[in-house]
């Protein structure tokens, strides 16, 4: 786990204007950004109708996912919280909208404005403490919140995500659904070390929440026969999950005990309230009338 950036600082002091330009000119990161962004956008299943979509993409850095939405024919938004990377991505010329700041803090969009939103490697950021005040849960919760309320009815939002272990995954989802989301974890490759790939697609508003399978291990140079079996067989992971119902109050019906109701009627009489003197009918249960 060394090699994980986010565990060694925080991300607008890691990406510094070294770091920055250094994952930008590699060759490989744009190769790697680029099949990331495409498979993003493939379970974000935009209607194919020819209506070029107001896309937000999440920790955009030096823009290598937007370029992605340019090329597919939609408008994009950009934000991060490095100014180092979005320096870079004006020198590069992109074609979005950048903003910088802290999604941890909530995103302050107009309601229903955005069509879509994808993110590459950067939710799992949240995760992590980076400042006292920081608290992973809290942050968590405002971005989704406020991303729930950015999206369109329908929308959905797909999150390319590295949690570093069962926890982190959990947190994620959790305050993902408690924000109204519906949706689940699409894996692709789950039992390839080096090309296992999580992302989390979820929707927003009540429409269908079923998810498309990942990508098996076999879908390259497998026959059709093979890959079938593989998916029978459980090569593809998924887990679909639903938005949790509401906790309903539960109403005590049995009524109080005796003990109880002497307890709190003495505890009245002490701060000066006028109390009803005890008596054999104190706390005696009633029958019911039907």
């Amino acid at each position: 786990m060394a090699n994980r950036p986010e565990l060694l600082a925080p991300p607008e002091i890691f990406y510094d204007e070294t770091e920055a330009r250094k994952y930008t000119s590699s060759s490989r990161i744009v190769d790697i950004q680029a099949k990331l962004s495409e498979r993003a956008l493939e379970l974000l299943a935009l209607p194919e109708d020819g209506v070029p979509r107001f896309l937000l993409d999440i920790g955009c850095g030096s823009g290598l996912s937007g370029e992605t939405i340019s090329e597919s024919g939609h408008h994009w938004l950009g934000l991060d919280i490095s100014a180092s990377m979005l320096n870079v991505a004006v020198e590069r010329e992109v074609e979005g909208d950048l903003l910088l700041g802290d999604m941890g803090q909530g995103l302050g969009l107009r309601p229903g404005v955005i069509d879509g939103a994808i993110s590459i490697s950067a939710v799992q950021w949240l995760c992590n403490a980076d400042k006292s005040s920081h608290e992973p849960r809290l942050r968590l919760k405002a971005f989704f919140g406020s991303l729930y309320r950015c999206l369109s009815r329908g929308a959905r939002a797909v999150f390319q995500v590295y949690p570093e272990n069962i926890k982190q995954r959990e947190l994620i989802l959790r305050q993902a659904l408690q924000a109204g989301f519906g949706g689940g974890l699409v894996v692709d490759y789950p039992h390839s070390t080096k090309k296992r790939k999580e992302f989390l697609v979820l929707t927003c508003g009540s429409v269908q929440t079923s998810i498309q399978t990942g990508k098996s291990d076999c879908d390259e140079g497998c026959s059709e026969d093979d890959s079938s079996e593989d998916e029978e067989s459980g090569m593809v992971s998924m887990s679909d999950r639903n938005r949790p119902k509401k906790r309903q109050k539960s109403s005590n019906k049995k009524g109080k005990s005796r003990e109880w109701i002497l307890r709190k009627k003495e505890q009245s009489r002490r701060k000066g309230n006028d109390v009803p003197a005890d008596s054999k009918y104190t706390g005696r249960k009633r029958k019911s009338r039907f």
